[in-house]
């Protein structure tokens, strides 16, 4: 990780329930954004997702990920590389970390986590420690 780090602010801005964007590198160099829930644990944010998804083969390929949370004046962006992870453990501590942040989710038998492992973290003043 980067010496940027969360402040306790930022911390909790990243806790409550806000939804963000994950952005991928499309197979023609476009960016591929979409809307996600996401959780942050010991330095690397996990989403959930269907292991067919467009960002999980945008992930598999390029092996980096943005997610972007922005609340008013508000953000938080972190960056960083990615991989999908399929093993059970894996998907159990994404899903129970979901949970607690926004709702359970629907089962899912094709689900798989894709785990950014954060290396830089941008955001509003207030949100960042330098």
């Amino acid at each position: 990780m980067s010496a940027t780090r969360l402040s306790e602010d930022g911390i909790s801005f990243v806790t409550e329930r806000h939804l963000a964007t994950l952005s991928t590198l499309s197979a023609n160099g476009s960016i591929h954004a979409v809307p996600v829930g996401f959780t942050l644990h010991d330095g690397t944010a996990f989403v959930i997702t269907t292991r067919s998804s467009q960002k999980v083969l945008n992930a598999r390929r390029s092996g980096h990920a943005t997610i972007c949370q922005v609340e008013g004046a508000g953000w938080i962006t972190l960056v960083g590389h990615a991989e999908v992870r399929d093993d059970p453990e894996s998907i159990a501590l994404a899903v129970t970390r979901y949970a607690a942040r926004y709702r359970q989710p629907r089962v899912n038998p094709e689900r798989v986590a894709i785990a950014v492992r954060v290396e830089r973290i941008l955001g509003s003043a207030g949100y960042v420690e330098r």
